[in-house]
């Protein structure tokens, strides 16, 4: 058979030095890799030293973390009355029926809601879509000051 001949040649890889056969790599040089895909070495923190330099507190969440703005409680409830009082539900609208539901309920104030009435029933769908238009008012908010998109 034949014999082969292994010939040394340079394997270039992710990092930005090229790996070599070792007979080619002085004991002096120090091969060096790094990748812009890698991270920087971190030391641990201890969480109990972080803590002591905040005052003895430790939390895991900054404190603002809900991050509130009136904007969005403000444009989100103008965001939600707009189409919620258009009259689509026989002719009329849904902010119109929950309120005229509150009305009928207050009329016999010290008795609650039946479980069978309406009240229930435009209190769970007029929230429900508040809620859900603030939710998204949230984070279209504040997606686009932090640049999410």
């Amino acid at each position: 058979m034949a014999a082969t001949m292994a010939t040394s040649s340079t394997v270039v890889g992710l990092g930005t030095s090229s790996l070599s056969s070792p007979s080619h790599l002085s004991s002096s040089k120090k091969l060096n890799l790094s990748s812009g895909f890698l991270k920087s070495p971190v030391t641990a923190k201890n969480p109990l030293r972080l803590a002591q330099a905040s005052g003895g507190k430790f939390t895991c969440f900054e404190r603002d973390w809900l991050r509130t703005d009136l904007n969005v409680i403000g444009f989100g409830l103008i965001g939600w009355l707009a189409p919620s009082s258009f009259p689509v539900i026989g002719g009329k609208s849904l902010t119109g029926l929950f309120f005229e539901s509150i009305g009928t309920e207050l009329a016999h104030f010290p008795t609650p809601p039946a479980l069978t009435s309406q009240f229930w029933l435009w209190l769970v769908c007029w929230h429900l879509g508040l809620f859900i238009t603030l939710t998204f008012g949230q984070i279209g908010f504040k997606g686009r000051n932090e640049n999410y998109f």
